[in-house]
C-alpha cells in the first residue's frame, strides 16, 4: 500500500450522473494503469456496504462505479481482482452483496466476493490501539477504497478513513466505540491505507451513516490521500476539522496532509447544479435527548432516526428534561431510561442489539 510521503496532493472531481462513465474518465485522467505495481498484483476494491440497502438511500457505493473500475483494468490486462468487505456489527455483508446485485461481478467478470467477517485477522497495533484487520486486506498489493461521502451521527461525516473499518473484525469494531471512534480511526489508517481512493458523493446521505435522507450532489471524487479527500469532503459538507477528529488526528499520526490550500482540485467538467449541499445537523440537535456512553453507530443512529419521528409526531415533548441512555458504558446500571441490550438494568428499556427505531419510538411515546 502507499506510503503517505509518496502520495499526489492531487484530487479529481467529475460532476454528472452517468456513474460508470464518470469513474472510467476518471481513472483514464489519473492513468491508474501506471501505478499498479504489475499486472499480477492482488487488486482490492472496498466499498461501503455498512448497510444492506441500495445506493440511491444515500448510504451504500453505486455498482456502476465497482462495475467501471473492473471492466477499465481488466481491459488493461489486469485479472487478479477482488471486492472485499464487511457491513457493521449489526447488519450481514452477504445480504449487502446480494441486496446490491454483487453476484454479477463474479459471473460477468470472474470477480470474487470477500466478506471480512469471515477472514483470519491479524492483529495490528497503532498508537497503543491493537486490533483484529483481514488477512486478505493485509495481503493485497494494490487497494482501492470507494466510501460514500455522507454524513454519521457520531463523527459528523464519513468517508475515506472511517470506510477503513468495513476491514476490521466485529470485535474490533466494538472496540472502536468503546474508545469514541476518533482516535482509533486515525490508528488504524496508520496500519491499512489504500493505494487510491474512489469516493461515491452522488447522493449520499448528509447525516446518516445508515442512508435515509439521500441529496443529489452529482460527484465523483479520487485522490490517493485518503486524510486530504476527507479534509475536502469535510468542507463540501459543511464541517470544520473541528466537526471530525480523526481527520487531524490521521494528519498527526502521518498518515497523509488534511492542508486542503496545498491540494491541487483537478474538475474533469464543470457540474450542472450547485453540488454544495449543506447537512441539516437534526442528529446534533436531537442529540441534547441523549445520554451516549461507548455507543454503537447502529443502534445510535436508530435511536436518532425515532427521536427525528417523534419531533415529527409533536412526541418529542415527553423526553423534556430526560435523557435516553445508549452504549456499553452502561453495561450492569440501572438506569431511568434506556435502549440497546447493554442497557438490559434500565427502568424503562427496549433490550435488543440493535433495537429498531419503531421500538424505541414505541417505548418512549409511552413514558
Amino acid at each position: 500500500m502507499r506510503t503517505p510521503e509518496k502520495a499526489s496532493k492531487e484530487i479529481r472531481l467529475i460532476y454528472g450522473h452517468d456513474i460508470k462513465n464518470m469513474t472510467i474518465k476518471l481513472l483514464e485522467d489519473y492513468r491508474i494503469e501506471e501505478k499498479i505495481p504489475s499486472k499480477d498484483a492482488k487488486i482490492g476494491l472496498k466499498p461501503n456496504l455498512v448497510v444492506a440497502v441500495r445506493p440511491e438511500t444515500g448510504a451504500t457505493t453505486h455498482t456502476e462505479i465497482i462495475e467501471g473500475i473492473i471492466e477499465y483494468l481488466q481491459k488493461h490486462g489486469f485479472s487478479n481482482i477482488s471486492i472485499i468487505e464487511g457491513a457493521w456489527v449489526g447488519d450481514s455483508t452477504k445480504r449487502g452483496f446480494r441486496v446490491n446485485g454483487y453476484e454479477r461481478f463474479t459471473e460477468r467478470y470472474g470477480v470474487p466476493l470477500y466478506d471480512t467477517k469471515e477472514d483470519q485477522y491479524v492483529k495490528k497495533t497503532a498508537e497503543g490501539i491493537t486490533m483484529e484487520i483481514s488477512k486478505r486486506i493485509l495481503d493485497l498489493d494494490y487497494m482501492i477504497n470507494l466510501p460514500v461521502l455522507k454524513g454519521h451521527c457520531q463523527t459528523s461525516m464519513t468517508c475515506a478513513l472511517k470506510n477503513m473499518k468495513g476491514c476490521l473484525s466485529d470485535r474490533s469494531k466494538r472496540l472502536f466505540h468503546s474508545l469514541g471512534l476518533m482516535r482509533p480511526i486515525a490508528a488504524l489508517n496508520e496500519i491499512v491505507r489504500p493505494d487510491l481512493t474512489l469516493a461515491d458523493s452522488i447522493s449520499g446521505d448528509l447525516d446518516f451513516e445508515e442512508g435515509g435522507n439521500p441529496v443529489d450532489t452529482g460527484r465523483l471524487l479520487l485522490a490517493e490521500d485518503p486524510v486530504l479527500l476527507d479534509a475536502y469532503g469535510a468542507h463540501l459538507l459543511g464541517f470544520s476539522l473541528d466537526d471530525v477528529e480523526y481527520i487531524p488526528l490521521a494528519e498527526e499520526y502521518g498518515v497523509g496532509s488534511a492542508d486542503i490550500v496545498e491540494a491541487e482540485v483537478i474538475e474533469l467538467n464543470k457540474p450542472e447544479k450547485s453540488s454544495n449541499a449543506i447537512p441539516t445537523r437534526f442528529s446534533k440537535r436531537l442529540s441534547a435527548y441523549t445520554a451516549p456512553d461507548s455507543a454503537c453507530s447502529c443502534c445510535y443512529a436508530n435511536l436518532i432516526h425515532a427521536l427525528k419521528r417523534m419531533e415529527e409526531n409533536g412526541t418529542i415533548h415527553k423526553l423534556r428534561g430526560k435523557k435516553v441512555a445508549i452504549g456499553q458504558g452502561y453495561k450492569g446500571k440501572e438506569v431511568e431510561i434506556g435502549v440497546g441490550a447493554c442497557c438490559a438494568k434500565a427502568k424503562h428499556k427496549v433490550v435488543k442489539c440493535p433495537p429498531m427505531a419503531s421500538e424505541m419510538m414505541e417505548m418512549l411515546e409511552n413514558l
